[in-house]
C-alpha cells in the first residue's frame, strides 16, 4: 500500500463536500485547529452549495474534488461531512494525477466510499474526525488525527469489552461504515477482505438490517478470509415493533461465531465524540485478552 507524504508545517489542506450539503457558517473551529497545527486551508467550491440534501450536483461535487486531487500543492483533502452522495460522484473522478502526487483523504461515514475505492487502488487513507465534528470531538480523537496526518505512530489500548473474542492477529486494516461496505460489494470499489483486519461501525440502522448486512458479508466470503474484526460504535440503532431479539453487537457475534478470529467490540471510532483516527491500508497488530485490547499500527 502506498502511504501519501506526511504533512509538514506550511502544507495546505482542502475542505470539500462529497455528499451532504454544508451551508452553515460552522467551519471556524476546524480551520482554527488546522492553523494551530501550522497548516493552511483552502475551502472548496462545494462548501455552501445547496442541492436539496446534497452539496451541489454530482458534477459540481466531482469537479471540486477533482480540482483538489489534481493540485500538487494540496497535501490532504478533508471531507466536511458524510450523509449520502459520495457514491454518486466516485465514477466521475480521474485519479491519474493523484497517483503522481498522492495525498491524504480524510473522513468517515459516507467517505467510506472513497476509503474503499482508494484501497482497491493501493493507497492508504484516514478514517477520522471531520470538520463539522471538530467542536464535539474528544481531545483524544483530535490528537489521533494530528498524529495520523503528521506520520506519528498510532497505538491504542482500551479496556476489554465482555463480548470481545481473545486472540491476536496482524494484517492490513480495511473497512469503515458497514452500510457503505455492504452497498459497494460487487462494484469496482469493493475491498478485498482476504487476510485483512476488518473495521466496521454504523449509525441509525434497524437491527434486522445489521443482520442482513453481516449475512451479506458472510455470503460474499468476506468473513471467511479475514484475520480479525474491530467493531466501532453502533450508534442509535433502531428496532421494529416486533423486536429482532438481539442488539447490534449480539448480531455481529452470532454471524461471526464460527470463525476463530479475535474481535474487539466497542472500539472508540465511528459516530461518537471519541472518534479515534484509523489509517486504513496500514498493517496493524491486534492483541485481545480478557482485560485489555490493543491496536498497534505499523
Amino acid at each position: 500500500m502506498t502511504t501519501p507524504p506526511i504533512l509538514q508545517k506550511g502544507d495546505t489542506i482542502a475542505i470539500v463536500s462529497t455528499a451532504r450539503k454544508n451551508i452553515d457558517d460552522n467551519l471556524k473551529p476546524a480551520i482554527d485547529l488546522l492553523h494551530s497545527w501550522g497548516l493552511e486551508v483552502v475551502i472548496g467550491s462545494t462548501i455552501g452549495l445547496d442541492n436539496n440534501q446534497l452539496a451541489g450536483t454530482d458534477e459540481q461535487r466531482a469537479a471540486d474534488f477533482q480540482k483538489q486531487l489534481d493540485n500538487p500543492n494540496i497535501k490532504a483533502i478533508w471531507c466536511v461531512k458524510g450523509g449520502y452522495g459520495t457514491v454518486r460522484m466516485i465514477d466521475l473522478l480521474d485519479f491519474t494525477k493523484f497517483k503522481q502526487h498522492p495525498k491524504w483523504i480524510v473522513g468517515f461515514s459516507d467517505i467510506t466510499v472513497l476509503h474503499n475505492h482508494l484501497n482497491t487502488m493501493g493507497y492508504k487513507s484516514i478514517h477520522g474526525v471531520m470538520p463539522i465534528t471538530v467542536p464535539r470531538a474528544t481531545p483524544e480523537a483530535i490528537e489521533s488525527l494530528r498524529l495520523s496526518l503528521f506520520g506519528e505512530k498510532l497505538n491504542y489500548n482500551i479496556a476489554s469489552d465482555p463480548m470481545n473474542r481473545t486472540g491476536s492477529a496482524s494484517g492490513e486494516l480495511v473497512g469503515g461504515n458497514l452500510s457503505i461496505l455492504y452497498s459497494l460489494l460487487g462494484s469496482n470499489s469493493a475491498i478485498d477482505c482476504k487476510d485483512k483486519i476488518l473495521f466496521i461501525e454504523d449509525l441509525d440502522e434497524y437491527l434486522y438490517h445489521i443482520d442482513r448486512m453481516m449475512m451479506n458479508l458472510k455470503r460474499n466470503g468476506c468473513l471467511e478470509s479475514i484475520k480479525g474484526i474491530i467493531v466501532g460504535s453502533m450508534t442509535k440503532m433502531k428496532d421494529n415493533d416486533i423486536p429482532w431479539g438481539k442488539n447490534a453487537v449480539e448480531i455481529i457475534e452470532d454471524v461471526t461465531k464460527k470463525y476463530n478470529i479475535p474481535i474487539i467490540y466497542n472500539f472508540p471510532a465511528g459516530h461518537i465524540r471519541d472518534n479515534r483516527a484509523l489509517v486504513l491500508g496500514d498493517i496493524i497488530h491486534i492483541e485481545v485478552t480478557t482485560s485489555n485490547a490493543s491496536v498497534t499500527f505499523e
